[in-house]
């Protein structure tokens, strides 16, 4: 499986499959929210939402918090201070 990032530019990308709280996640990553602030927000541990957060990294080839967020923002994820915040199709 080919995965977006730094180290493969390809126009290839798999599709990637995020559940509704991964994407909740990833938003509030965007919003630079701490894993323990994310926690306390969602109402669940802050284990739990390190886990969560491992798994988005390696659904989406990121390595770090900021290359997730890139990442979100190129594939339209993601709204973020007035970039890509038109309607884009669910998937």
């Amino acid at each position: 499986m080919v995965l977006p990032g730094p180290r493969n530019s390809g126009s290839y990308q798999a599709k990637i499959h995020l559940s509704e709280r991964e994407l909740e996640i990833i938003e509030l990553v965007a919003a630079e929210l701490t894993n323990q602030e994310i926690a306390l927000r969602l109402s669940i541990s802050k284990r739990t939402v390190d886990n969560h957060v491992s798994n988005i990294f390696t659904k989406t080839g990121s390595r770090n918090r900021v290359a997730l967020v890139n990442w979100a923002l190129s594939n339209g994820k993601i709204c973020k201070d007035g970039f890509n915040c038109c309607t884009l199709p669910e998937g």
